[in-house]
């Protein structure tokens, strides 16, 4: 048997009584005020007190500002806007609007503190359902990062295709390369893209870059299939040529002619003989022809100064619509989410963004490596435009 004696009975419970310190806020010089006439002893600041505490009143001991859109607006504590703007933003009837809109329910509802907008803006800036539903950002974070070419086929650009409908052989990826140069277009389809088909195509100074050809031959190959979507590569060939026949408006030139010296006979000129075509002489083609290669080097510095010249106006025009945006190692952003990583269950519904993670390394020029909480490095590179800051 376990017997214990108790100072007092067990049913009696102690009362605990809260003792609460109100810090002072923004509210306590103009209460003070207005119940005790309490001043300020710099006269400045006592004259300051005594204009601004003209447009406040005491009533039933809350203090309310005389408004214009309203008779009065109810002055609220730090820890009372926390709550006013948590239920117009993500109560019941919130809605999730921005910070002008935020703000203005908040003045209709009937309520004021001294920097209403600004927390307002603040805390739709922090709302995660908002950040990660908000829209895409358009507007480029850098200027334009432009690479020299200071000879043909020295630097390529290339990018990869697909999927097409699959044709003969069941190709459906197409690869690219574009010398940055002379334009000239190389293409191949392929059925798998692995590491060890991409290495037995493409030149290893390739740089990475996807070009404006992709879109060409893109757009080509719609207008010309009609119904017949799965003879795709057949069209091809075809399309190169006529790439590598036409003048690019960068350099005003054919990437045939920067590439060999001369233009190519296209197939109009035999069907309907031009001059060129009637005046043909094989000796005196062939002479003409080697002269035209001992003058190519003119006509590439010609135009490697127009590629300057487009250059420069690209850069410029660019820059008019540049939004600054960088991040350093350790800062927290949200990524686009982009169609192929969306769940197709959500359908429209799903987010634009999806984070938050971490920068890893800021590699310059607006490219970023990225990793989760975690620490798990994600694969690849991020571009700036693909990234915007996450607010907590």
């Amino acid at each position: 048997m376990i017997q214990q004696d108790l100072p007092k009975p067990s049913i009696t419970k102690p009362e605990c009584l809260q003792v609460r310190h109100d810090s002072p806020d923004w509210m306590t010089g103009i209460r003070g005020y207005l119940t005790a006439g309490t001043l300020p002893d710099d006269p400045l600041e006592a004259k300051k007190m005594r204009v601004t505490a003209a447009r406040y009143t005491l009533i039933a001991g809350e203090l309310y500002k005389r408004g214009f859109s309203t008779p009065l607006l109810k002055c609220l504590t730090p820890d009372q806007v926390h709550y006013v703007l948590q239920e117009i933003q993500e109560g019941v009837c919130g809605t999730h609007s921005g910070g002008r809109t935020l703000a203005a329910k908040v003045f209709r509802a009937g309520y004021y503190w001294p920097t209403l907008v600004a927390d307002c803006s603040n805390f739709i800036q922090r709302c995660k359902p908002c950040q990660q539903h908000g829209p895409l950002t358009h507007q480029p974070p850098e200027g334009l990062h432009s690479i020299a070419t200071p000879w043909p086929f020295s630097i390529w650009g290339m990018d990869i295709l697909g999927p097409f409908p699959p044709a003969k052989g069941q190709v459906k990826f197409l690869v690219v390369a574009v010398d940055h140069f002379t334009k000239w277009i190389e293409a191949e389809a392929l059925a798998t893209i692995t590491a060890n088909n991409i290495q037995k195509f493409f030149w290893k100074n390739s740089n990475g870059q996807a070009e404006a050809a992709n879109k060409v031959i893109l757009k080509k190959l719609k207008r010309r299939l009609g119904q017949a979507k799965g003879t795709w590569p057949d069209q091809l060939p075809e399309i190169l040529w006529a790439y590598r026949c036409t003048p690019q408006s960068s350099t005003k030139e054919t990437p045939f002619r920067l590439t060999y010296g001369t233009d190519a006979m296209i197939p109009v000129e035999v069907g309907e003989p031009s001059l060129k075509r009637t005046q043909f002489d094989e000796d005196s083609n062939r002479e003409t022809l080697n002269v035209q290669m001992d003058l190519v080097d003119e006509a590439r510095e010609q135009a490697l100064v127009n590629m300057e010249a487009c250059r420069t106006r690209l850069e410029k025009k660019i820059r008019t619509k540049v939004k600054p945006r960088e991040f350093q190692a350790g800062d927290l952003v949200w990524r686009v989410t982009g169609e192929a990583r969306k769940d197709k269950a959500q359908g429209k519904l799903a987010p634009n963004w999806d984070g938050p993670f971490r920068i890893m390394h800021n590699l310059k020029n607006g490219a970023y490596k990225l990793e989760e909480l975690s620490g798990k490095a994600i694969p690849r590179t991020w571009n700036a435009t693909h990234l915007k800051h996450y607010f907590s």
